[in-house]
């Protein structure tokens, strides 16, 4: 049977709704849609910005789990307005550059909070 680990970034919707924000089993790691929030709630306006936040929160829950970002082979972007696509690819190609995972970026009607432009999730294989 493969094992199968949680990992945590401490946000409070992870007890309130029940997800993790990865999983990882075996080699596989699978992190959880990542809305941009620091710490203390607050959520950056610009896009680019939070795109990058959403990938730092991503990274860490990666290296939580024993993989890095040039592990990463799929990410998803879900943004709320096709002009932010530019400002949050552009954060995706900072990150990402040599690795070049599948990716996928979609325009929605909206995420959970009105403030979040983009929210991300990603899937590597160590």
């Amino acid at each position: 049977m493969s094992e199968r680990r949680r990992i945590t970034s401490g946000s409070p919707y992870e007890a309130k709704i029940g997800f993790s924000r990865a999983i990882a089993v075996d080699s596989r790691v699978v992190v959880s849609g990542t809305a941009p929030v620091w710490p203390d709630g607050g959520c950056d306006p610009d896009a680019h910005v939070q795109a990058r936040r959403c990938l730092e929160i991503i990274e860490q829950a990666l290296v939580d789990a024993g993989v890095t970002l040039s592990d990463v082979v799929r990410t998803r972007m879900y943004i709320v307005d096709a002009v932010d696509a530019d400002a949050v690819g552009r954060a995706h190609g900072e990150v990402f550059g040599d690795t070049r995972p599948a990716a996928t970026m979609v325009v929605v009607k909206g995420l959970l909070d009105p403030r979040w432009k983009v929210e991300i999730e990603a899937e590597a294989q160590a």
